[in-house]
């Protein structure tokens, strides 16, 4: 056994080594397994496909509302989030936030059905006139849609001199 070291003391942190380390893996890897349930991803509609976002996974899908696409059926709301390469179908049961509107972005969680029609248990609408959702604004400008309001159209103030 000439690769042990001849050192009575070195070959035992050897041996606490080798019999450490298979049990810190073993560790490591139940708690990534252990985790993956509890990590929910986010997706704009064109990258939520089938393959991506499986039927009954717990996703986020974020986009704009589309307008002249919310529909109140008691208290069952139906509508569709774009992010205007692809369109989404939400159907979300319950109340909406009070600055939900056709236009604005929004992010709602949940899972796809069969149908490919999204099942949302949480809808997250903008809470100021100039938020929108990170993710949601990082996919639009990546798909070179982003418009921000008023960014067209604003000029810096001259100041005069008295």
């Amino acid at each position: 056994m000439s690769w042990l070291p001849k050192s009575p003391k070195a070959r035992r942190r050897l041996w606490v080594v080798a019999a450490a380390a298979p049990v810190l893996a073993l560790a490591v890897g139940l708690s990534l397994w252990a985790m993956q349930d509890s990590v929910t991803y986010f997706f704009s509609p064109s990258e939520a496909t089938a393959e991506a976002a499986p039927a009954g996974r717990m996703i986020r899908l974020g986009g704009l509302v589309e307008a002249g696409s919310v529909e109140h059926h008691g208290a069952t709301v139906a509508f569709s989030v774009t992010d205007n390469a692809a369109t989404s179908r939400v159907v979300y049961e319950g109340d909406l936030p009070d600055l939900f509107r056709e236009g604005q972005g929004i992010v709602a969680q949940g899972k796809f059905g069969p149908d490919r029609v999204f099942h949302a248990d949480t809808v997250l609408a903008k809470h100021d006139e100039t938020y929108m959702p990170r993710e949601v604004a990082d996919r639009l400008k990546a798909k070179g849609e982003w418009r921000p309001e008023g960014a067209s159209t604003a000029r810096p103030a001259q100041s005069q001199a008295l």
